[in-house]
């Protein structure tokens, strides 16, 4: 007798946009309940999305919905654009009570806060989970990674900052050279040996008026350039703080602009909760859905 097929569905949300088609497209299943670890990773690596995300009934104290994230080659403790386009898609399915402003959402890294700042359209605010700064890294080979000279970088040394995603930070002089940037496959694999973790991204900026322009290749992840990187942003703006590339007091806001180079602009918005961010670093973003499917198993 032929093995019964079962359909999930999901859909597809543009992340990090108030645009379709710009943003950083997320895959999220409103009911994954029934796939199992190794399905959800070929389903990840079929959909060949940044990220996918698949929403599960929380059995975390405080949590409203677990999610589970995975790249196309591993599964994510946390991230940022699957975290605010979960929220949107579980608030827009009713798994989150009519109203509700505030919420936790379960992720593997822990609790994750959720606010919802209401508008035309929500903007959906995480606050970045515990910041830690590691190793510092030498600058020629941080800029031979993305193809460009040590001229190209600006004073700060690069130096890996994680909020649960480890990610190489480093800042160039303006636009035009984060513009230039291509990624060295060879000079990248080189970089993250011997690093925190071996999948760590590089994440390059340009210092602006409005916060940051910037770009984010990690190819050993699955991701050659990601449009936008939410769980990067507040260590990005950690680092920004720590080097005076930027100023803060309580409530600042600033914005990252990702994703440009590759035709998928996204505004990635940072408010500091308490002088230098020192009460926590919420990261925000506007959702536009796109898609609505089946997945045939």
């Amino acid at each position: 007798m032929p093995r019964r097929k079962r359909t999930y569905r999901y859909r597809v949300v543009d992340v990090f946009t108030d645009k379709p088609l710009e943003g950083n497209p997320l895959a999220v299943f409103p009911d994954a309940s029934g796939i199992d670890d190794a399905t959800m990773q070929r389903i990840a690596r079929e959909l060949n999305l940044s990220e996918t995300a698949f929403l599960l009934p929380s059995t975390r104290r405080g949590c409203v919905v677990r999610a589970r994230i995975f790249t196309p080659a591993r599964e994510l403790p946390f991230a940022g654009h699957p975290t605010v386009g979960s929220s949107f898609v579980a608030l827009d399915e009713g798994l989150i009570p009519s109203g509700r402003t505030e919420f936790s959402l379960d992720e593997k890294v822990g609790p994750v806060a959720i606010r919802v700042e209401r508008g035309n359209r929500p903007l959906i605010w995480l606050t970045t989970p515990p910041i830690t700064f590691g190793r510092t890294h030498d600058p020629g080979l941080c800029a031979k990674a993305v193809g460009l000279g040590t001229a190209d970088l600006l004073s700060p040394l690069p130096q890996t900052v994680s909020a649960g995603n480890p990610f190489i930070f480093f800042a160039v002089k303006g636009k035009p050279a984060v513009d230039r940037a291509e990624a060295d496959s060879a000079a990248l694999a080189a970089l993250g040996k011997g690093v925190e973790d071996p999948h760590v991204g590089v994440f390059f900026f340009a210092p602006t008026p409005e916060g940051a322009y910037s770009r984010m290749f990690a190819p050993e992840a699955g991701v050659s350039e990601d449009p936008a990187t939410g769980s990067a942003t507040g260590p990005l703006a950690a680092y920004m703080l720590k080097h005076g590339l930027i100023s803060g007091t309580a409530g600042t806001r600033f914005h990252s602009e990702q994703g440009t180079k590759m035709g998928r602009r996204s505004i990635l918005h940072v408010h500091l909760r308490g002088e230098q961010g020192n009460d926590g670093i919420e990261v925000g973003g506007y959702v536009a859905p796109v898609i609505e499917a089946r997945l045939i198993l």
